[in-house]
């Protein structure tokens, strides 16, 4: 089979209908403050036990397409022995991968931050590949404020994004690509608006001058809303009608997939905002999830490291993934948040 051939199968089988991805990829410090929140101390052994509680929740590839690992879940097995990649796999979950190395400020851009990781990916993406991953992810993130993010940044992450995408693409590895307008802040909706065109059209640009495929990558965008404190909430059919603007003017009909991350927002929002926008009629991407914390949150608080909660967790786990399932098609209610 060809490269070509493979991204295509990979591709497709992540974008199906009906499903999205589960972003379990937090580093070492981000997983414990998660931990730290329940009580529970971030050992090699409790991250493994929590990450397999997660991938062996009876049922959950009839919701969730793919799953983006951290490096050391690539390499981690279950209970029994079993891979934890392969047990994704045995569920009908494509495994994926975390390949950048954090973020740090951009030289001499106050404010302004540059993701790491370039150096050396090729052959991380190849050792990745031999463990079983089959797509990958890279984060960029943008500060907002009347001047953030510097032209300086959008551009540079820009080309991050792109150098990765087409390096991803030579591995056989289908790129996701996630340029973060970050919620910190008390930016307007409007204003988030025009930072997130700025991004998408400069990395669009990136991408073509690298040239990557866009029929095998993937985008992970944040969707338009107000900074976090902001005195104006938006509402599900605000959030859709404003995102949908930009991506339309921004996003070539070429890429297969839209799958959006959840950033700050709680998980009955980030649903109820999903679907919205596929309530918006027929677009040329299919849209849908690739959520963390909205996914994570309930499953955190219900297992808080307690062996005899691993089954609660899962069903927390499971009504989540079932519920944004259900918006991926534009045919969630909130009134399912109670009783489904």
């Amino acid at each position: 089979m060809t490269q070509s051939h493979d991204l295509q199968v990979t591709v497709e089988a992540l974008v199906q209908q009906g499903k999205g991805i589960l972003a379990a990829d937090e580093s070492g410090p981000t997983i414990a403050k998660r931990f730290t929140a329940i009580g529970v101390e971030s050992t090699p052994e409790n991250r493994r036990a929590y990450r397999s509680l997660l991938l062996a929740a009876p049922g959950l590839g009839e919701f969730v397409s793919g799953v983006i690992l951290y490096e050391e879940t690539l390499g981690q097995c279950a209970e029994d022995g079993e891979p934890l990649p392969a047990l994704a796999a045995r569920q009908g979950i494509v495994p994926g991968i975390k390949v950048d190395t954090g973020k740090g400020p951009l030289a001499l851009a106050p404010g302004d931050e540059i993701t790491h990781g370039l150096d050396g990916l090729a052959a991380r993406l190849e050792d990745s590949v031999k463990l079983g991953a089959r797509f990958a992810k890279w984060r960029a993130v943008y500060n907002v404020s009347d001047s953030l993010p510097s032209r300086a940044a959008v551009e540079a992450n820009a080309e991050s994004l792109a150098r990765y995408a087409a390096i991803c693409q030579t591995q056989g590895v289908v790129p996701i690509v996630e340029p973060e307008v970050l919620i910190d802040g008390d930016h307007s909706q409007a204003r988030c608006a025009a930072v997130t065109q700025e991004v998408l059209l400069a990395v669009f640009g990136a991408l073509h001058r690298h040239r990557v495929a866009l029929e095998h990558m993937l985008l992970k965008p944040s969707m338009v809303v107000p900074g976090k404190a902001h005195a104006q909430r938006a509402g599900p059919g605000d959030v859709a009608e404003e995102t949908l603007r930009v991506l339309r003017r921004t996003v070539p009909a070429a890429v297969p997939g839209i799958v959006f991350l959840s950033g700050g927002q709680s998980p009955a929002e980030a649903t109820a905002n999903l679907d919205a926008l596929n309530r918006q009629g027929p677009q040329p991407w299919r849209l849908s999830f690739s959520y963390g914390r909205a996914l994570q949150d309930p499953v955190l608080q219900a297992w808080r490291g307690q062996p005899a909660q691993v089954h609660a967790a899962q069903e927390a786990l499971l009504k989540r993934a079932r519920l944004n399932a259900l918006a991926s098609q534009g045919r969630y209610g909130a009134e399912m948040e109670d009783g489904s």
